[in-house]
């Protein structure tokens, strides 16, 4: 295992009318050749976070974006499946062997006043402290049949972190990709009809209520001074992005 990438970045910035992906099964060398290594991962972090589930997740091994007859930018790509195990093992060892991609769909949560809305992953979580908008590695409840379907995915991740109504939202159409040779983001922008700090009074109030939320608290991002280091890089660049399109 001796190929690796930084840890994030740099990200490429694009964006699609559409997601077109399927699910298209591949070998993963990674997993079968450092299954010993993966199993011991696992084990210690089991040890630190008992409430980790060894589900099936969806990773990407292809895609790309392409222009179709209409003049639409398409993103298309193909997913396999995967160990939820063996996936946090190739992140946590530096993503070696390059090839494969988490290819994810986050809903960009923003209050009616401009104001992006963001969640603190809580400590039982395999990502605790981060902070970041709704969203997950896609998995076999994304699948509508053979096609993985990355805006249901971001529309589920976002009621059930936040416990919203997406009849409540306005979702725009198409994504902002931001990518880098591990990773492919898929932002979905998602406008509420409140201002930003209603919005997250309302889902503080519903974790409240929530025995076991994935989120600790929540954040609102209005500009440069409220990033910060816990959030991604994708996240930050996506914000900055959308704040210098409002200028």
């Amino acid at each position: 295992m001796t190929e690796r990438v930084t840890p994030e970045g740099p990200f490429t910035l694009d964006h699609v009318d559409a997601i077109d992906c399927c699910l298209e099964p591949v070998p993963w060398l990674f997993a079968s050749d450092h299954a010993d290594a993966i199993d011991a991962h696992w084990a210690t972090l089991l040890a630190a976070l008992p409430k980790m589930f060894n589900g099936r997740v969806l990773l990407q091994h292809r895609g790309a974006v392409e222009q179709d007859d209409t003049g639409r930018r398409v993103y298309r790509g193909a997913y396999f499946e995967a160990e939820f195990k063996a996936f946090l093992a190739w992140r946590d060892f530096g993503y070696p062997m390059l090839g494969v991609r988490n290819g994810f769909a986050m809903a960009a949560l923003r209050g009616s006043d401009g104001g992006f809305v963001l969640g603190e992953m809580g400590p039982h979580t395999a990502n605790a402290g981060r902070i970041y908008f709704p969203s997950g590695t896609p998995d076999l409840s994304d699948l509508v049949g053979d096609r993985v379907d990355l805006d249901g995915s971001a529309r589920r991740e976002l009621v059930e972190e936040t416990g919203l109504d997406p009849d409540d939202l306005d979702f725009a159409p198409g994504f902002t990709l931001l990518h880098d040779p591990v990773r492919v983001c898929c932002m979905k922008l998602v406008r509420s009809r409140e201002p930003a700090d209603a919005l997250a009074a309302r889902i503080e109030a519903a974790l409240a209520r929530d025995a076991d939320p994935e989120l600790v608290r929540i954040h609102v991002v209005r500009g440069e001074a409220d990033m910060r280091p816990e959030m991604p890089v994708f996240v930050t660049d996506y914000m900055r992005h959308m704040f210098a399109r409002d200028l």
